[in-house]
């Protein structure tokens, strides 16, 4: 399995499972992120437009040239519709991107980022809310991409 500063992908998995009160022997969801639900992408909407949007843009366009580092050696932030590279990423990864930060996740404090860390600034449920407006977005197909991909390996 992926190692990812020393915390193997199914140890994370483990530990953000248990953070947001998914139990590991629930039945398996396609994605724990509940983008149909017409309430959490409502709620998900305004904690967007409050926290994301000034750097994720209005309509999740991302920040220009955003592949291409700035003068102070942070990339811009990624646009989050279906052109970026969000829904590459299993639903436990922009969860643990979200909440705690990439130096945390690649292990290395000195990374440098202008994407702030949500734990203690935003609840579980508001992360999990704001990532349900953004793939509530997505075209359908890439909706079901994203599903198929957060499927427990057999």
């Amino acid at each position: 399995s992926m190692v990812i500063g020393g915390v193997s992908a199914v140890g994370l998995t483990a530990i953000l499972w248990a953070s947001i009160g998914v139990s590991q022997n629930a039945s398996p969801l396609a994605s724990v992120i509940p983008y149909a639900d017409e309430s959490s992408v409502r709620l998900g909407e305004a904690v967007y437009n409050e926290n994301c949007a000034s750097c994720h843009g209005d309509e999740l366009q991302g920040e220009p040239n955003w592949q291409t580092r700035k003068d102070t050696g942070r990339l811009p932030a990624p646009p989050h519709d279906e052109t970026g590279h969000t829904w590459h990423h299993r639903d436990e990864l922009l969860i643990a991107i979200t909440k705690f930060g990439l130096a945390k996740l690649t292990n290395n404090p000195d990374y440098q980022t202008d994407m702030p860390i949500y734990d203690g600034v935003l609840e579980d449920q508001e992360i999990l809310a704001a990532l349900a407006y953004i793939k509530s977005k997505w075209p359908a197909e890439i909706q079901l991409r994203h599903d198929a991909m957060n499927e427990p390996s057999k």
